[in-house]
C-alpha cells in the first residue's frame, strides 16, 4: 500500500469504477470500486505484484491511458498504486468533515453491491459479489455489535472482522469459507506473509478456499420480511463447467439464486456457516427452448426478463429486479427494465413487466422510499446501442426528446397518481 506519495501507505487520494453500494444501519453510504484495473497501464516493477494483477486482468495497455498524464497510474512508475483500489468506501452524507473510509476488511475484488444487515446477536454482515465472469460471491461478519443508541460509535465497525467466501455444494448447501491468514491453505507457503496479503489478493485467496465460481455476481439483497438472500448473476457467455449453482453453459441471460440461512430464535441467522440455498429463477425466453428459462409459474409474453443487475425489495418482500443487457438487447428483442414479482405464494418467481428503459440504456438502482410510495431507478447511458447511434443522430433523444439535446442518464421517480402504495 506504500506509494512514493504516501510512503506510510495509510491515505489514499480517491475512488474510481464506483459501482452499487448499500446503506449501513447507522446511516452511512457504502460504495463499490468496481473495475479498476481499467485506469491503469504499464507492468509492475515490483516482481511481487504480478500474479496479483494477472488475477484481477490489469492489462500494461490499459483501455483509458490515465498513466500518460498522472505517473501512479503507471505500474511502472508506482507498481503499487494499484493496491490502493479495489475496496469498499464508507461515505457518511450527513457529515462533510468526516474523510471517506477504504474499508479493506471487506476485501479488494471488483466489487459490485455491499449490501448490509444484522445477525441476532446485532453483528453487521456485508454481502457482496465479485461482479466478472466465474468469480466469487463474499460475505463479511464484523466482531463488534451494532450500537442503535450510538450511531457514530459504529464507524470503525467494518474495519473489523471475518471476510468469507462462498462454496455452493450440490447437496442445497452453500458453505462459508473465511479468509483468515494462517488458516488452511492462507499461509507463507502459498505466499501470503499476513492479513493484509489476503485481502489485497483477496481472489488468489478464495482460488486456494476453492469457491464456486459464478456467473457474474452483481446485486445481493437480503429481504427484510423473509430474511433470506438473493444474489443476482447476471450472465456468463464464458461458462463452460456447469454446477448445481450454476447450471447452464454459456448463460448469457442470467438467474437469481436464493439463500436460506438457519434461524436463532426465529430470526435469520446470517453469520452461520452454512445457509441452505436454490434457484429462484433462471432468466431468458420461456419460448425460447435454448434459454432453458424456468419460472414461477406461467409468465406473459413481457413478462420474460435477460440479465438480471440490481434488485429491492418492498417493505411487503416483493422482489423488483432491474436488467442490464448491454448489447445484448438487440440479440434478445427487448429493452432493459423492472420487472417485479412475489418470492412466496402462488406469485412466487412471476415476473411482470413494470417500466420499460429507453432504447439502448441500463436499468440499474431501485431504490423504494420508506413508506413505498416512490420507487427511485436509474436510467444509464440512453441510446448506448450499437444501431449505428452516434452523438449526431442518436437513437433516442429521452428524456428531453428535443433536436438541440442529446439523450442523457437520468434518475427517475416513479410514483402512483393517486399517492398510494407502488405495486398495491
Amino acid at each position: 500500500m506504500r506509494t512514493k506519495a504516501n510512503p506510510a501507505g495509510t491515505t489514499v487520494l480517491g475512488m474510481v469504477g464506483n459501482c452499487g453500494g448499500g446503506v449501513t444501519p447507522w446511516g452511512t453510504i457504502l460504495t463499490a470500486e468496481e473495475n479498476f484495473d481499467q485506469y491503469f497501464m504499464g507492468e509492475s516493477a515490483d516482481a511481487s505484484e504480478s500474479a496479483n494483477y494477472r488475477r484481477l486482468g490489469f492489462r500494461p495497455a490499459g483501455p483509458f491511458g490515465w498513466g500518460r498524464f498522472h505517473d501512479r497510474f503507471d505500474l511502472t512508475k508506482e507498481p503499487r498504486e494499484a493496491n490502493r483500489f479495489g475496496w469498499i468506501v464508507e461515505i457518511d452524507p450527513y457529515d462533510p468533515t468526516w474523510v471517506p473510509a477504504k474499508r479493506t476488511a471487506l476485501g479488494r475484488f471488483k466489487h459490485e453491491a455491499a449490501e448490509t444487515t444484522l445477525t441476532p446477536d446485532g453483528r453487521v454482515v456485508v454481502y457482496s459479489g465479485d461482479d466478472a465472469r466465474n468469480e466469487y460471491f463474499y460475505r463479511f461478519v464484523s466482531h463488534g455489535h451494532f450500537n442503535s443508541n450510538d450511531l457514530t460509535a459504529n464507524r470503525d465497525l467494518l474495519d473489523e472482522g471475518t471476510l468469507s467466501v462462498a462454496r455452493f455444494l450440490d447437496d442445497g448447501m452453500v458453505v462459508w469459507e473465511p479468509l483468515v491468514f494462517g488458516e488452511g491453505p492462507l499461509t507463507p507457503a502459498n505466499g501470503f506473509k499476513n492479513a493484509a496479503d489476503v485481502v489485497i489478493d483477496a481472489r488468489l485467496a478464495a482460488d486456494l478456499l476453492k469457491a464456486t465460481p459464478m456467473d457474474r455476481p452483481e446485486d445481493v439483497e437480503a429481504n427484510p420480511v423473509n430474511g433470506n438472500v438473493y444474489v443476482v448473476l447476471t450472465n456468463n457467455s464464458d461458462r463452460k463447467v456447469v454446477d448445481k449453482a450454476n447450471p447452464r453453459p454459456g448463460n448469457r441471460v442470467g438467474h437469481i439464486l436464493e439463500l436460506a440461512p438457519p434461524r436463532a430464535d426465529g430470526k435469520p441467522d446470517h453469520g452461520a456457516d452454512r445457509f441452505a440455498w436454490n434457484i429462484f429463477l433462471l432468466a431468458g425466453d420461456p419460448a425460447n427452448p435454448s434459454h432453458q428459462a424456468r419460472y414461477g409459474g406461467t409468465i406473459s409474453a413481457s413478462g420474460w426478463l435477460a440479465c438480471p443487475d440490481n434488485i429491492a425489495f418492498d417493505k411487503q418482500g416483493r422482489m423488483w429486479i432491474a436488467s442490464d443487457q448491454g448489447e445484448a438487447q438487440q440479440i434478445f428483442g427487448i429493452g432493459d427494465g423492472i420487472w417485479a414479482c412475489d418470492v412466496d405464494g402462488p406469485g412466487r418467481a412471476v415476473t411482470r413487466m413494470f417500466y420499460r428503459a429507453p432504447t439502448g440504456a441500463e436499468m440499474c438502482g431501485p431504490a423504494f422510499t420508506p413508506d413505498c410510495r416512490t420507487l427511485f431507478v436509474a436510467v444509464q447511458h440512453p441510446a448506448g446501442d450499437d444501431r449505428g447511434s452516434n452523438y449526431d443522430t442518436p437513437s433516442t433523444r429521452w428524456p428531453d426528446f428535443r433536436d438541440d439535446m442529446p439523450p442523457r442518464s437520468s434518475v427517475v421517480a416513479i410514483t402512483r397518481n393517486d399517492g398510494g402504495i407502488i405495486g398495491t
